[in-house]
């Protein structure tokens, strides 16, 4: 999408899934392998704008090792920026997330409202959010996007999101399985319209982005987790929901308004909802024969399959690949 939108783009990627590339496979862009945690300033000579989504993410994922978690996401995010800085990048937007809300109850949440973080990968997010802002002055311009909880399919699908999840359940096994009580709330915002933010965020004038938070999403997108587990099952023929029966509330509860992302930006206009987000996971499913072996086992589960990187010694403890690992 940036491609089509006119610009160049270099990644910056340590490619520990690149065993788990769904479907088609990803598009040819020019890439530096490397860890966040061991990018130097020479690697960010001459460009204009950061984009920075890498980190473990998310909740499940960040409770492996909270030190690791604090250490990528937290300290190397914060480093990237000085760095960015001292290289002269005057756009920085920061991938932040609604985690950062946690704990946030029935209560409509904006921008202005309280960090409750309940995980290490919340608290880390707003931990990046504080230390970043103190950065920005007139050479130095940070933006902070609180997506909302993606869905949607793209060559790195993720099925440890709710609506990937429930959808890839009801396909492989006809259960819409759920693992909390269903009651709690959570904004949903498709893959596709996150990075319609990024790129509206990239296109604004600079005051009206600058050092500003936005709650990536709309509000008519916040759904408790039973109303999409009845969308799934009106998606896909032939299933029943079904309740883990150690299955309580969910500690992660909050509905976000998403009024501010809409008003500031105009070229920001999401395309997607749940329902349509649903048929589409369930296409490219049926597509490439999912089976539940490939989504709960070490292809696409993020936990398993750096744990299974782990115990095949091509990841050391600190999660960098072996040195002899990237020789070959």
């Amino acid at each position: 999408m940036l491609l089509a939108a006119g610009h160049e783009v270099v990644g910056i990627d340590s490619d520990i899934f690149e065993g788990s590339t769904f479907g088609n496979g990803i598009q040819d862009i020019p890439e530096l392998r490397k860890d966040v945690r061991d990018i130097e300033a020479t690697d960010l000579q001459g460009f204009d704008a950061v984009l920075h989504l890498a980190g473990l993410s998310n909740d499940p994922l960040g409770n492996l090792n909270p030190d690791l978690t604090y250490e990528i996401n937290h300290r190397a995010s914060v480093r990237l920026a000085e760095l960015s800085k001292q290289a002269g990048i005057e756009r920085f937007i920061f991938s932040s997330s609604c985690s950062n809300y946690g704990a946030g109850g029935e209560d409509w949440l904006t921008e202005e409202s309280a960090f409750n973080p309940v995980t290490p990968y919340g608290e880390s997010k707003v931990r990046v959010e504080q230390d970043v802002s103190l950065l920005a002055d007139d050479n130095f311009s940070p933006t902070f996007l609180r997506n909302s909880t993606a869905y949607g399919v793209s060559p790195r699908l993720r099925f440890d999101l709710v609506l990937n999840n429930l959808v890839a359940w009801a396909l492989t096994t006809g259960r819409v399985y759920i693992k909390s009580d269903g009651s709690p709330w959570r904004p949903i915002v498709h893959i596709a319209d996150i990075s319609r933010a990024f790129i509206a965020v990239l296109h604004a004038p600079r005051e009206v982005v600058h050092n500003e938070a936005f709650n990536v999403g709309r509000n008519e997108d916040n759904y408790q987790i039973r109303d999409l587990a009845n969308i799934v099952k009106e998606t896909v023929p032939g299933c029943e929901i079904e309740y883990a029966l150690d299955g309580g509330p969910d500690k992660r509860c909050y509905r976000v308004n998403c009024s501010k992302i809409l008003e500031v930006l105009p070229e920001f206009k999401p395309q997607w909802n749940a329902r349509l987000g649903a048929q589409e996971l369930y296409d490219a499913y049926q597509a490439v024969g999912l089976t539940l072996e490939d989504f709960e086992g070490p292809r696409y589960q993020r936990i398993a399959h750096i744990k299974k990187l782990l115990s095949d010694r091509r990841l050391d403890e600190t999660l960098r690949w072996k040195s002899r690992v990237l020789a070959e």
